[in-house]
């Protein structure tokens, strides 16, 4: 009895004198987008266990839903300012500050997400982006890039480019702009979570948000009769996690490419995901008391010329004004657009 008491004494003495092994590198992730939502679940929560499974727990990702550190749209002034150690957003809530983040963000007109991640991953897209934040003081880790999304959820049938104008229409960024100065519509800017009630109460016409499967939860298919698509306005997006170069430097060289890996596995399995998640939404939709209206090819191809149209005005704006890299990544960007679509012919999409 006393030798088995010795030795349990033993265990539980080993056991509390041993070193707890924490995490060698730990990061604040804020995003901005609520905790709950598919941009944290499928591109955030998804790059937490990406990072923790390849580093064997030695990275600890922390993240938060917008407000809970820092406002949605303040994570990069946050990361900037040393508030956090990285965060989570998209370059569409810097196109304000700097037009070339429309490249990035996904633009009317531009690459869809195929031709888009391989771009990004094989064409060059990835290194001009970290070249870009790096002139920010920040490194860049890509951690999404997201389906098509819906063209609107409407009150009303939109057809055709009469249809356009006028329209009171819930959207945001590049969009807003060419809807503005190309069709006389009237774009309004509103938070995610207002967009609901602003279309239930027909405070505006229609509006954008997302993908199918992000707008599902949202509602607004019971708010609205009408879905339009295709997401001509956003063919793409990117989302990317943002670190201070001080902090990335810190961080152990033999960790680095890890949780690189993990960005990049991350980018692939959370686009797979939204195009499976968007499959269900839309056969759902359909299914529905919803009228899915498919634009036709002629009014597709008009709206992606004027996309195309205004970025490229932006671009000789900054130009004009001595700022040539929105034009110089444009072009390269243009250019891969342009291969992808003159081989296209030999790739089956059905």
């Amino acid at each position: 009895m006393k030798k088995m008491n010795r030795f349990a004494v033993a265990i539980t003495t080993a056991i509390l004198s041993s070193p707890t092994l924490a995490a060698e590198v730990e990061w604040r992730v804020p995003t901005s987008v609520p905790d709950g939502s598919p941009f944290f679940e499928n591109f955030l929560e998804r790059f937490t266990d990406n990072t923790e499974a390849l580093t064997e727990g030695r990275v600890e990702i922390k993240p938060f839903g917008a407000g809970v550190i820092v406002p949605a749209l303040q994570v990069y002034e946050a990361v900037k300012e040393g508030t956090v150690e990285a965060g989570h957003s998209t370059p569409s809530y810097l196109i304000n500050q700097d037009p070339v983040n429309a490249i990035f963000a996904g633009f009317p007109g531009g690459m869809g997400p195929q031709a888009y991640i391989n771009w990004i991953y094989e064409g060059g897209g990835q290194e001009e982006l970290q070249k870009l934040r790096a002139s920010e003081g920040l490194h860049s880790l890509i951690v999404g890039i997201g389906s098509t999304e819906v063209f609107a959820h409407s009150n009303i049938p939109i057809n055709s480019p009469q249809d356009l104008v006028g329209l009171k229409y819930r959207t945001s960024g590049p969009w807003a702009e060419v809807m503005r100065d190309y069709y006389n519509a009237v774009p309004t800017v509103v938070p995610p979570g207002d967009t609901y009630t602003l279309l239930q109460r027909k405070g505006v016409d229609a509006v954008e948000w997302a993908t199918p499967s992000s707008n599902q939860p949202e509602g607004f298919h019971e708010a609205a009769r009408y879905i339009i698509v295709p997401g001509v306005h956003q063919p793409t997006f990117l989302w990317e996690v943002v670190v201070r170069e001080e902090t990335w430097e810190e961080v152990p060289d033999d960790l680095k490419p890890l949780i690189e890996a993990a960005a990049k596995l991350t980018t692939y399995e959370g686009l797979s995901s939204f195009y499976h998640q968007d499959l269900q939404a839309m056969e759902e939709f359909r299914k529905g008391e919803n009228e899915v209206i498919s634009l036709d090819d002629e009014f597709v191809g008009e709206l992606a010329e004027n996309g195309r149209a205004w970025i490229k005005e932006r671009a000789e704006e900054e130009s004009q004004a001595g700022a040539t890299k929105m034009a110089e990544i444009l072009e390269e960007y243009q250019a891969y657009q342009q291969r992808w679509n003159a081989q296209k012919d030999y790739l089956i999409n059905n």
